[in-house]
């Protein structure tokens, strides 16, 4: 088992990873609050039958009073309208300013129930159990969370930091190639943000298969330059804002085909082949990058081209969350492993 502790003060939390972690959840939770503490476990429809009568049963043998709910799978379930329902089974089981909250699920779920729970009577706490990779390397730690609005992904949202993130490894050999593919992205973007080595390590692994045994160190690797970042920027206002690298084109694609057609992943693959290129165009990144992480992504069952029209995907970027004063900073790289914030306007994309 690996720990890793993301030091906030008195918001500190640990992720914790090991395979068949999952079957231990109890013993890692229950120490967070008082025994028979009321824990609700929010999770959707792809993952209820794969993983939640085992977690359930864990946190009851550790003593803690149970009850759970499931949602529907997909994008469209992380929308302000889901919120009410995640409300009124908080309310039907009883839950208190003392009781737990546990997201069991992908992003989506992680997303939905940390913002639920952040908001429900001023702020339950909660703890993430992420089941696909996008989620373990990513979306489950440095506790942002948020719901999806008609006008742009994640416009509403809060930082609310988990009590600990739990990762079993084992879960994710039931994810289907494509939602692995979709992880992977996320992956790839540490290496091409802060970890040169990481990049060449994914290369040389070359596929699924080839991560497989070493999947702990990969998973963790990655949850270990998030957390520095986090420490060092919680509410992203500076050196946070790398972890963007390649969303702010690919949310704008997401929004662009309504949070249907394309995938989070993908979307982020097809914004770090185009923000390079770009970058490379006006000397701001080196030759070659957009090249290496378009040869990567193929690698993993990503295509970093999508057709969606350009001028129209440039012009859904005005309502991006990370707009300040009309300026927009973007993430860019110098190399492969060196990534940087620059600001921009609108001329940028031109």
């Amino acid at each position: 088992m690996i720990t890793l502790t993301v030091g906030l003060g008195e918001r500190s939390y640990d992720i914790v990873c090991g395979r068949g972690l999952l079957s231990n959840a109890g013993d890692i939770v229950a120490p967070l609050g008082r025994a028979g503490r009321k824990v609700f476990v929010l999770t959707d429809s792809d993952v209820a039958p794969l993983w939640l009568g085992k977690t359930v049963a864990s946190l009851r043998a550790a003593g803690l009073d149970v009850s759970s709910g499931t949602l529907p799978a997909g994008e469209k379930t992380k929308r302000f309208d889901s919120l009410m329902a995640v409300y009124s089974m908080f309310a039907d089981a009883g839950l208190t300013r003392s009781d737990l909250v546990v997201t069991l699920g992908g992003g989506v779920i992680g997303d939905l129930g940390g913002f639920a729970a952040a908001t429900y009577l001023r702020g339950l706490d909660f703890v993430q159990i992420p089941t696909t990779l996008l989620a373990q390397v990513d979306s489950a730690v440095g506790g942002k969370v948020a719901v999806d609005l008609p006008w742009g992904k994640n416009l509403a949202g809060a930082f609310w930091q988990p009590r600990a993130v739990v990762v079993d490894p084992d879960v994710l050999d039931t994810l289907p190639d494509d939602y692995f593919s979709d992880g992977m992205a996320e992956v790839i973007k540490y290496g091409c943000i802060r970890d040169r080595d990481l990049f060449a390590r994914l290369d040389e692994a070359g596929s699924r298969e080839g991560l497989r045994v070493h999947i702990e160190e990969i998973v963790m690797r990655c949850c270990d330059i998030k957390r520095v970042v986090v420490e060092r920027d919680e509410r992203d206002t500076g050196e946070r804002m790398l972890l963007n690298f390649g969303h702010t084109y690919g949310h704008a694609l997401e929004k662009y085909y309504n949070y249907e057609k394309i995938s989070h992943g993908a979307a982020v693959a097809v914004g770090m082949r185009t923000i390079c290129s770009i970058a490379e165009r006006k000397g701001l990144t080196a030759k070659g990058c957009a090249d290496k992480i378009t040869a990567l992504c193929n690698k993993y069952g990503l295509s970093c081209r999508d057709d969606a029209p350009y001028d129209e995907v440039v012009g859904a970027i005005a309502s991006d969350k990370k707009n300040l004063n009309g300026a927009l900073n973007v993430v860019l790289l110098r190399d492969v492993g060196d990534g940087y914030v620059y600001p921009t306007d609108g001329g940028f994309w031109l």
